[in-house]
């Protein structure tokens, strides 16, 4: 296999901004359903009256339904950008509300933003398994240089420090060292109080890549 053979549709930046305008209110509509359907105290008929408005809702997006979604490369950038994927997938709610920037030497990236009710694990704390969604898709995307180039995660090994608050957050990675193949990468998960979690990950360049030179 060869990278132009992966199922990528380029896309022009001012087609991308013109999709992010119209479907990121509608992901952001989206995870206020999924919070106030965690935290609701209406009475029986609201519940009955909301899931009523939201299955009416869901057969209006049902018209026209796709069977797969596709994977779009920015044009610009090279950078791919996956609608679906579930840490940030632009048309995905569960994902977390995480904007990567990108700034420095060593692939250094960061993201600040606000885990809430759908992601708690024990009361008032982000589930752990979240905790290790974010980080892996943080150090790969320092490993690879914000995703333009082919390497999938080998490894990761994560360290609870504490439990980390619901609440704002803020994550970043940053490359260690590459060695042939194999790209290593650190990364932290913390709250205003400093880092709740650190990971380290080791990064693989698949064997077609290789192959590719």
């Amino acid at each position: 296999m060869t990278v132009n053979e992966f199922p990528f549709d380029v896309i022009t930046e001012q087609e991308y901004d013109r999709l992010r305008a119209l479907y990121e209110p509608l992901t952001e509509s989206m995870r206020r359903l999924i919070d106030a359907g965690i935290r609701t105290g209406v009475d029986d008929s609201a519940i009955g009256e909301a899931r009523a408005a939201i299955d009416s809702a869901t057969e209006t997006l049902e018209r026209v339904r796709r069977d797969t979604t596709s994977t779009l490369r920015h044009a610009g950038t090279g950078r791919p950008l996956a609608w679906a994927n579930p840490a940030v997938g632009l048309r995905n709610a569960i994902a977390p509300p995480m904007r990567i920037e990108h700034e420095g030497e060593n692939g250094r990236c960061w993201a600040e933003f606000t885990l809430g009710a759908a992601y708690e694990g024990p009361p008032g704390l982000v589930h752990g398994g979240v905790c290790a969604l974010v980080l892996d898709h943080l150090l790969g995307e320092a490993a690879s240089d914000g995703l333009t180039k082919p390497l999938f995660t080998g490894t990761i090994t994560l360290r609870y420090l504490r439990g980390t608050p619901l609440g704002p957050v803020r994550a970043e990675a940053f490359i260690e060292r590459t060695e042939g193949i194999k790209t290593y990468a650190r990364g932290y998960l913390g709250d205003a109080d400093g880092w709740t979690v650190e990971a380290d990950g080791v990064f693989i360049r698949p064997a077609w890549a290789r192959d590719a030179g």
